[in-house]
């Protein structure tokens, strides 16, 4: 057993632990496929991470050269780090195979979409994972529907509820 799980073991059942969510991110787009990317951190970094800190609401994903950067993350400074922290939304490379490093760029450039961070999480590991998303936006039309069936989705629920 290890001092950093806790003094407990993960079950089949344990799910990811969320760190961030872009909820915004599902409103103003049509995520049509996500993929699972790996973040190149610094120790203040993760430790931060690890104290549950963390905004990806006005990130975005950039495609420069053979490289994929998560761009404008916010992870807060370690305050135990003093003078060693690092610098909070300095953008962060992203692991991810070359392969699917074409396939993302063949679809922003072709089809018009755009690459949109999902939710910020760390794996069964413990290994800092980021869900990316290629994505069309929506028009305002569309999110006008979205509010409709979500408002109805809570009605049909609550009247399930009191009806029994």
């Amino acid at each position: 057993m290890s001092s950093k799980a806790g003094g407990r073991k993960k079950k089949a059942g344990d799910t990811d632990t969320v760190l961030a969510d872009n909820r915004r991110a599902r409103y103003n787009y049509a995520v049509e496929d996500t993929l699972e990317a790996g973040i190149q951190l610094v120790g203040t970094e993760v430790k931060a991470l690890r104290e549950g800190r963390a905004n990806i609401a006005e990130a975005y994903v950039s495609v420069e050269g053979n490289e994929t950067w998560l761009i404008n993350a916010n992870i807060p400074i370690y305050a135990p780090a003093s003078q060693f922290n690092h610098n909070p939304t300095r953008p962060r490379k992203l692991l991810i195979k070359r392969r699917e490093i074409n396939k993302l760029m063949g679809e922003t450039q072709r089809k018009g979409r755009t690459i949109v961070p999902l939710k910020l999480y760390f794996n069964e590991k413990g290994i800092a994972k980021l869900l990316i998303g290629t994505a069309t936006g929506k028009q305002h039309y569309d999110k006008r529907e979205t509010d409709k069936k979500r408002d109805w989705q809570k009605q049909k629920a609550r009247l399930m509820r009191e009806k029994g």
